[in-house]
């Protein structure tokens, strides 16, 4: 079955309980890796601790829909288990937004087991889900154990879309606000029929409804 096409819906906002385009965008910062895999369709979660500048609250998955924005951290390689991964070549002068999630499920889990039964729906390192685990910076939802999980349907952007870097989108931040652009279509990268699969076992697998 051909995948579906879904209109672009990540700039709207609500003001006065109607909704309106708006002029930013919201994007998650994620490994260049996570996000190619995010993109190819080899991975259907994304579990986060929280970076060192997420605020008082700490980390939430707190947005719908999100664009992905690759990070170039070079330890991912031995990070991710992808045979004879590449890093993608990196601009310093832009960035290039290829990929938009929708968030189906969020959730804090304590219970490490249950993360690493996840292995079939990402691409990460067991040793990465030990890391995480214990993670603690003493702030917020940021410490102590446990990862903040999310099961998102991820989109393939046609066509692209390169910006400038700016300062903005730098910093150990996980959210971060994009210019207005102009990104056309959305394409699920995963057939209805495949999506609906790995979200049932995903909910099996931790014992969650949607």
């Amino acid at each position: 079955m051909a995948n579906k096409v879904k209109p672009m819906l990540f700039l709207m906002e609500r003001k006065h309980g109607r909704e309106y385009f708006g002029s930013m965008a919201v994007a998650f910062k994620e490994w260049a890796l996570v996000c190619e895999a995010l993109g190819a369709g080899q991975q259907s979660v994304i579990l986060r601790k929280g970076g060192i500048a997420e605020g008082r609250g700490g980390f939430g998955f707190d947005h719908a829909e999100f664009y992905l924005f690759p990070t170039w951290f070079h330890g991912q390689l031995d990070k991710v288990r992808i045979p004879n991964a590449v890093l993608p070549e990196q601009d310093p002068e832009s960035v290039t937004i290829a990929h938009a999630a929708s968030l189906e499920w969020t959730g804090r889990i304590d219970d490490k087991e249950a993360l690493h039964r996840l292995e079939e729906l990402h691409v990460l390192d067991a040793s990465v889900i030990e890391e995480r685990f214990v993670y603690d910076t003493g702030k917020g939802t940021l410490g102590g154990a446990g990862i903040n999980i999310a099961f998102v349907r991820v989109y393939r952007l046609e066509p692209a879309v390169t910006l400038p870097m700016q300062k903005s989108f730098g910093g150990c931040r996980s959210w971060i606000e994009l210019p207005e652009m102009d990104s056309g279509a959305l394409v699920s990268v995963l057939s209805d029929e495949e999506h609906d699969r790995r979200r049932e076992r995903f909910a099996r697998l931790l014992g969650v409804s949607f």
